[in-house]
């Protein structure tokens, strides 16, 4: 069962670095081009429809987190584990209280400064999700290994 968690954890975590790449590079950036008449609109949308997908993905990325640190696999090193914990910890509270506040400022319209600071923050979030996506790589290792000895 441990096991399942860990690539349960494993398919979340990369799936979440892969699309907080994407929004850093890309949607954040693409923010300043919408216009001002559509800004708030848009900001709706995006609001609404990316906690869709970021919304679950993120709940069972904790919840495989907290069960992997109570039920780590005898494979997987504890220091990746916790690490893993804390930087989950970071992305967690860099949302809270960064990315989601300014999401409510631009709620209002566009502002070039509250912009600028969604996407300098949101890169908190980019490289503690990469670092757990590395950590969860590296864990793999030792599994891999062992399977193919087998």
């Amino acid at each position: 069962m441990t096991m399942f968690v860990f690539l349960i954890n494993l398919l979340a975590t990369w799936f979440l670095v892969g699309l907080i790449w994407t929004i850093q590079v890309v949607h954040y950036p693409l923010f300043a081009g919408v216009g001002a008449d559509r800004f708030a609109a848009y900001q709706a949308d995006h609001a609404r429809l990316i906690t869709y997908i970021v919304g679950p993905t993120m709940l069972i990325e904790a919840a495989t987190t907290v069960l992997l640190v109570v039920a780590r696999p005898p494979s997987i090193p504890a220091w990746i584990v916790w690490t893993g914990l804390l930087l989950l910890a970071v992305v967690w509270l860099s949302t809270a209280l960064i990315q989601v506040p300014a999401h409510g400022r631009l709620a209002d319209g566009f502002d070039a400064a509250i912009h600028q600071r969604l996407v300098s923050s949101n890169w908190i979030r980019t490289l503690a999700w990469t670092g757990r996506g590395v950590l969860l790589a590296i864990a793999c290792w030792p599994i891999l290994a062992a399977a193919s000895r087998s």
